[in-house]
């Protein structure tokens, strides 16, 4: 897009003229092949997602989360029900359709319809998620949903140290943004945020390169990709700068 100038000369950025405002995402099930996304309920959900996060042994995927680990289910069932019911963040519960429990989760937050801004957080995914085609598609169902919605930027934010998942933001075709330094404290410790977002005019792209890489004919009998997502994502990435 080309900036326009005021009568001033001054550059003023492209104008916005067809843009409507979206609603926020709702309470719904987003189903695709390997998983589906529920609204998250800890009455039916917290029995499964404790269990699958207690494979996680070490408990390497509290490190960089808020909050976490939680001693016993009973703590867990009572987090998920005092901090995971608002619409913002608006968390879902990622299900395995062969076994139809919950395996990890995920939500919206910094819901911001007025600038058509939205972020995907609070990513928990257990041993049995990780790795796996069911974590991509739900990443893909819920990037989906918002530019459905009519939003026009979709961010991705972590703590600068947690390699795995900026890794896994530009694999998904988040374009890195640049680190907001010691943007804050998490459990007594200084947090440098990595941003990464896709915006609009990104995806039909990039959309077509996750439809590919979750096409049948883009796995063997194993299971085992033939085309890494990575490699139909890494031309799309826009460098800042």
């Amino acid at each position: 897009m080309h900036e326009t100038l005021n009568p001033m000369g001054q550059p003023v950025g492209f104008p916005v003229n067809d843009w409507q405002t979206p609603r926020p995402p709702a309470r719904k099930v987003l189903t695709g092949r390997f998983c589906r996304l529920e609204p998250l309920d800890p009455q039916r959900h917290a029995d499964d997602l404790f269990a699958a996060n207690a494979l996680d042994e070490q408990g390497l995927n509290w490190t960089y989360l808020p909050y976490g680990p939680f001693a016993s289910l009973s703590e867990y069932r009572a987090w998920l029900e005092e901090k995971t019911l608002a619409s913002d963040p608006l968390f879902f519960a990622i299900i395995d359709p062969a076994s139809n429990k919950a395996i990890g989760l995920a939500s919206y937050l910094r819901i911001d319809p007025a600038s058509g801004s939205i972020e995907v957080g609070h990513l928990c995914f257990s041993p049995l998620l990780q790795r796996t085609p069911a974590a991509t598609e739900a990443m893909w169902l819920m990037m989906r949903e918002a530019f459905n919605l009519g939003y026009r930027r979709y961010e991705w934010k972590c703590n600068a140290l947690n390699q795995p998942s900026r890794d896994a933001g530009q694999r998904l075709g988040m374009s890195y943004e640049g680190v907001f330094r010691q943007a804050a404290v998490v459990k007594g410790q200084n947090r440098d945020t990595a941003w990464y977002a896709v915006i609009d005019q990104e995806w039909p792209a990039l959309d077509k390169a996750f439809q590919s890489w979750l096409a049948p004919d883009n796995f063997e009998p194993d299971g085992k990709q033939r085309l890494a997502l990575s490699m139909l994502t890494r031309p799309l990435l826009f460098k800042c700068g």
